[in-house]
């Protein structure tokens, strides 16, 4: 990853995954799960969550709309797609609201700590 790519990820408000990007980081995480298994756990797991409230849920596009409810303004959109039998992928895109259009790389720290708590319960496909 570059220089430019590292500092200009610090100066937005705006992050999100997907396959081969430039960030390892934030590339797209395959599971050993189905679409509605996964679309299940990630409604369960925001319900359960102090920190957010489940926004909106569409389960034939596989999304689920988030915000969070303390501290930064966060809206966050999770995909579920599962491209074959039991490999399942779950991308997000965060947006953090503020006066200022940048917030120092927290959306980027926000996907990581929710693809750790993902990979807790569910298995990655290697």
């Amino acid at each position: 990853m570059s220089f430019k790519t590292k500092l200009a990820r610090f100066f937005t408000n705006h992050a999100e995954t997907r396959d081969h990007h430039e960030d390892k980081q934030l590339e797209t995480r395959y599971y050993k799960t189905t679409k509605d298994r996964g679309l299940k756990f990630l409604e369960e797991y925001f319900l359960q969550s102090n920190q957010f409230k489940l926004n909106a849920i569409s389960k034939d596009h596989g999304e689920i709309s988030v915000v969070s409810k303390k501290g930064k303004k966060v809206f966050i959109v999770a995909t579920v797609i599962m491209v074959s039998p039991f490999n399942t992928a779950i991308d997000f895109s965060v947006t953090t609201e503020k006066l200022i259009p940048m917030d120092f790389g927290y959306s980027n720290r926000l996907i990581q700590q929710l693809y750790t708590d993902i990979s807790k319960e569910l298995q990655l496909v290697e």
